[in-house]
């Protein structure tokens, strides 16, 4: 018999909101496993002591952004909706069934007006780094690094062409040192000091969003994007640097300074890294060398022009500091540039009645000229990395490691597509959802961790043998259970 429904959302019924969070909630585990009262301190003096209107909890409004970026709400007025009707959003941020919930209005104010300029999240995320630590959830061994797009908040049609001035790459000074050293070993004078004058470029300006960049990349979208650079820690991918940038900046430019900001910061011990091929540079090699690092770089195939010799044809005699060609000629030594390359240029001599010249040079002149960057050195101990061993299985786990991460953070943490406008608004972004990942990822190993834990007790006391391994690669355990015969 087909009976109706009664009215039951009229009923009154006597019922805790403890009780209707499952035990098991994603919200539940991180609050049992992070600790949010830091932020009160870190933002009090923000706040006036003696003067005004009762303020809004600060741990109560980071938590709102938390729940944004946690589930993927991109909007905070969508936000306050959802935890007006959500009961396990309600119970994170502390409120009853009947609480009013803070105004949308009154998360971005807070938000565009007194944490602008401010470093509290760049520390928030520092604080959870230190917390998944304090849980031994970081081994520091292994970080690899990449970087993903975020499109800007622009239109990529509508902007206007400007000289812009580029930047200095943080290793100029070390580079033109090391220029004059080579210059010298092979007896030549150093090069005349210059001024190094500013440079400038054509670049393409966003209406929109001024700070984004015109990314131009083989394989990507063109547009105005945003670049989130991150490095995942090989233990349990929890992320220990996060740094946006316009997305015309090029991967290996921030790399090494941020790599010493995250051995600084948080006393990491790393012994290797994992790269991509967009990382392969002969400063990125060098760095890697003198901070004593295991460095593993993908590898990119140069371009190459048809019907010319692969510059891999012609060899290196290191003894004689020359180049043989194809024709088992030889290109010597000529000059060291102030760029930090070597030059080798053959006899043209020898080149013009050549068989062979067509597929080498056509230049009016019959030189060829090879070239060679002074720490080229550096650059091929890192790359011979990637065929032993250990290189390949380093390598091979950055598809489990930042790359699931930042599969991850596009198709559940709203990581497509930047929020705000403005490069501090976008750095703020990937902080957050940063913080987020690692808050997630902590709350999830723990609550693993104390599952293993239960069941081996469960199952020593039932008879049963458990024992654990550890993955030398991976620095991780690997529970197996096993039934005691008796």
């Amino acid at each position: 018999m087909l009976k109706e429904p009664g009215a039951h959302q009229y009923a009154l019924e006597m019922v805790s909101l403890e009780s209707l969070v499952p035990e098991d909630h994603l919200l539940r585990q991180i609050d049992a496993f992070i600790e949010f009262e830091f932020i009160r301190d870190k933002v009090r003096d923000l706040y006036c002591v003696d003067n005004g209107r009762p303020a809004v909890d600060p741990v109560v409004l980071f938590k709102l952004l938390f729940i944004g970026y946690l589930y993927g709400i991109r909007s905070e007025r969508q936000i306050v909706k959802d935890v007006q009707v959500n009961v396990a959003y309600r119970w994170f941020l502390g409120f009853s069934l009947t609480d009013k919930i803070p105004d949308a209005s009154t998360i971005s104010q807070n938000r565009r007006r007194r944490f602008v300029g401010t470093p509290i999240y760049q520390e928030i995320f520092d604080a959870i780094v230190e917390q998944a630590q304090a849980q031994g959830l970081v081994g520091g061994r292994i970080l690899y690094t990449d970087s993903t797009h975020l499109k800007a908040s622009a239109n990529k049609n509508k902007f206007d062409t400007q000289e812009v001035e580029v930047q200095p790459l943080e290793y100029l000074e070390a580079l033109d040192e090391a220029v004059d050293e080579d210059r010298k070993a092979h007896g030549k004078k150093p090069l005349r000091v210059k001024p190094r004058q500013a440079k400038t470029k054509q670049s393409k300006i966003s209406r929109s969003d001024a700070d984004s960049g015109y990314m131009v990349r083989e394989g990507k979208p063109k547009g105005f994007f945003y670049l989130d650079h991150r490095t995942v820690d090989g233990k349990h991918n929890i992320i220990t640097d996060s740094h946006a940038t316009p997305a015309s900046v090029h991967d290996s430019r921030p790399y090494l300074s941020r790599l010493d900001r995250q051995r600084q910061r948080f006393g990491l011990e790393v012994e290797a890294v994992g790269l991509d091929a967009g990382y392969m540079a002969a400063a990125i090699c060098k760095g890697l060398e003198e901070r004593e690092l295991y460095g593993v770089i993908g590898y990119r195939r140069l371009n190459h022009k048809k019907g010319y010799f692969y510059k891999r044809q012609y060899i290196y005699d290191r003894e004689q500091d020359v180049y043989i060609c194809p024709a088992e000629q030889r290109i010597s030594y000529s000059t060291t540039n102030r760029s930090g390359y070597r030059e080798y240029k053959s006899d043209p001599n020898v080149c013009k009645r050549c068989a062979l010249l067509m597929q080498c040079t056509r230049s009016a002149n019959h030189i060829k000229v090879v070239t060679r960057h002074v720490w080229q050195d550096s650059k091929e101990r890192i790359d011979a990395h990637r065929q032993t061993d250990a290189g390949k299985k380093i390598y091979a786990r950055r598809k489990e490691t930042v790359e699931r991460s930042f599969a991850d953070a596009k198709q559940l943490h709203g990581h497509r597509y930047a929020r705000m406008r403005g490069l501090d608004k976008v750095k703020e972004q990937c902080l957050l959802a940063a913080a987020c990942q690692n808050m997630k990822k902590i709350a999830q190993v723990k609550a693993r961790k104390a599952l293993l834990s239960l069941l081996r007790r469960f199952f020593h006391l039932s008879g049963r043998i458990s024992r654990s391994v550890t993955d030398p690669t991976t620095n991780c355990h690997q529970y197996r259970f096993a039934v005691n015969p008796a």
